[in-house]
């Protein structure tokens, strides 16, 4: 009777079981961590995702901010989540290419997920304390040259890629200025705006709004050639840095091991979002460009990224 009563349990489990697996994807709510404060150039573009995508996938996509440690925190979590598509990060070349090569004790590299699909990609924007003096990059540089260690900047943390691209600025233009972090782009902003650094180096998505409205002062843009929302702001090229024409970008990601059939299904859904007026509409007014594509095209992205920054972050001796 009892080696009966197991079979049937055994049975009704495996049943169940296989119930369970023929869900289709989604049958709950999807997660996206954010590895950067709320109100940060990430932030936002998660938000436009998340809210695109439900009508798509059928289920609520909800944001989970889990800021700190240079986006480390939140890409370990993401990381380590189980790999079922309930659990996705967005994230930035900051949280899933700098970070790993600055800090070798982050948990985690690019190898640790699964690529989805590009999201958006906007230019970097040097903007400053609209309060402050200067009208261009050279007034800046020469201040700097003549005060050294009197000028500081702001940044979402070590090892984000506006760290990166001001320490660029800093030995090209052979200036000390200094660095203070922040836990996010949103705060490093915030510190700007009022007063307590003088400049950052910021996506013009977060930027854009705050310069057309006199609370920062866009100085360059980090860009081949200047965007038609801030058609009067020069580029870094034309102010004498073409090092520095460099850009932020965005990605959605799950943890290694996401199965090819939940990695298409969120594919699709993003460049289907991304193809719509409203979402296209919005970046634009953002400054941003809808990017899209394959997974492939994303891994074939990020090691492109990585090949980019790993020299750069070793000349500035930034390695821990």
């Amino acid at each position: 009777m009892r080696r009966a009563f197991a079979a049937v349990i055994a049975a009704c489990a495996a049943v169940c079981g296989a119930v369970a697996l023929a869900q289709p994807y989604p049958d709950r709510p999807i997660k996206i961590i954010v590895p950067t404060p709320a109100g940060g150039p990430v932030d936002v573009m998660a938000r436009l995702i998340a809210n695109a995508l439900p009508s798509r996938v059928g289920q609520p996509v909800y944001i989970e901010n889990k800021p700190g440690a240079g986006n480390i925190i939140g890409s370990k979590l993401a990381a380590d989540a189980p790999p079922d598509g309930y659990t996705l990060i967005v994230t930035s070349a900051s949280g899933l290419v700098i970070s790993p090569i600055i800090h070798k004790s982050a948990g985690y590299t690019a190898a640790s997920f699964t690529p989805i699909s590009l999201i958006a990609g906007t230019p970097q924007v040097l903007v400053i304390n609209a309060k402050l003096p200067f009208k261009s990059v050279a007034e800046l540089v020469a201040y700097a040259k003549a005060n050294p260690g009197k000028l500081n900047y702001s940044t979402g943390g070590i090892g984000t890629l506006p760290h990166l691209t001001a320490e660029l600025f800093k030995s090209e233009a052979g200036i000390n200025i200094v660095h203070v972090p922040y836990k996010g782009g949103g705060p490093a902003l915030q510190a700007v705006m009022t007063g307590q650094v003088q400049m950052l180096f910021d996506t013009v998505s977060t930027s854009l709004q705050l310069v057309r409205n006199g609370k920062l002062r866009a100085l360059a843009i980090g860009s081949s050639s200047r965007v038609a929302e801030l058609p009067n702001v020069p580029t870094m090229r034309e102010a004498g840095f073409p090092q520095l024409s460099t850009g932020a970008w965005t990605a959605l990601l799950g943890p290694h091991g996401l199965p090819p059939a939940v990695v298409a299904k969120l594919n699709a859904a993003v460049n289907t979002a991304l193809r719509s007026s409203a979402l296209t509409g919005t970046l634009a007014k953002l400054g941003a460009k809808p990017r899209g594509g394959t997974p492939k095209e994303l891994a074939d992205y990020v090691a492109s990224e990585t090949a980019k920054w790993k020299p750069i972050v070793r000349s500035l001796n930034l390695i821990d």
